[in-house]
């Protein structure tokens, strides 16, 4: 963790904050896990990976916009090790988060629930309920058929199941990510990403300890 110290002292970080937050981190290897509710259809990545990564997430999120490019870029390249499992949490300060995360869900019932995840991602700054039914019809889906699903709330009851996942675990803000269950306490960059996926190989490896020095 040495160079993630020194990423951390780089930008201010008084001494005594970056060994609290160090510490907090080793300190959650040891904490009980969580089992977390995930769809096949919202992973990528092989079932049986060593690590899974289960992102809490906002389509609307503007912090989520800025994660997912490293994120996805992270699963690319750790697909051997890694399944990356995204969960939806619209937050309420969000007016179109519900409408995307339904139509999210519309489009995985289509099987193309990663095409739509990506176009409102890429158009989150102007979602409304006619773009997201605009982005719909560009998946070759029915824009009447979202409009019947939105309306009647189709996967409301679904998507509280989701949030209700999410607060049980303790999350707080999107996005919020865990790493085998246990809540992701560091910054979300491609060094840290990598370490932490070395580090938790690492510890099941050693039957839920450190490999001796």
């Amino acid at each position: 963790m040495a160079l993630l110290a020194a990423a951390e002292a780089s930008s201010g970080a008084p001494a005594v904050e970056i060994i609290t937050h160090l510490s907090k981190y080793y300190l959650s290897f040891r904490e009980p896990r969580l089992s977390l509710k995930v769809d096949d259809r919202l992973c990528t990545g092989k079932k049986e990976a060593k690590v899974t990564l289960v992102e809490f997430s906002d389509f609307e999120c503007p912090h989520c916009g800025a994660a997912r490019p490293i994120l996805e870029a992270f699963a690319r390249t750790n697909a051997d090790s890694l399944r990356f499992c995204f969960s939806p949490f619209p937050l309420a300060g969000h007016p179109n988060s519900l409408p995307a995360a339904q139509a999210a869900l519309f489009a995985r019932d289509h099987g193309k629930f990663w095409q739509m995840h990506d176009l409102l991602f890429e158009n989150q700054r102007q979602l409304n309920p006619e773009v997201i039914k605009s982005l719909a019809s560009k998946l070759g889906l029915s824009p009447a058929e979202l409009s019947k699903a939105l309306e009647a709330q189709r996967y409301a009851d679904e998507l509280n199941l989701w949030k209700e996942s999410g607060i049980r675990a303790h999350v707080e803000a999107t996005p919020t990510v865990y790493i085998n269950g246990r809540k992701y306490l560091l910054p979300i960059g491609a060094e840290a990403l990598q370490r932490t996926l070395e580090d938790e190989i690492e510890w099941i490896s050693n039957k839920n300890s450190w490999a001796p020095d």
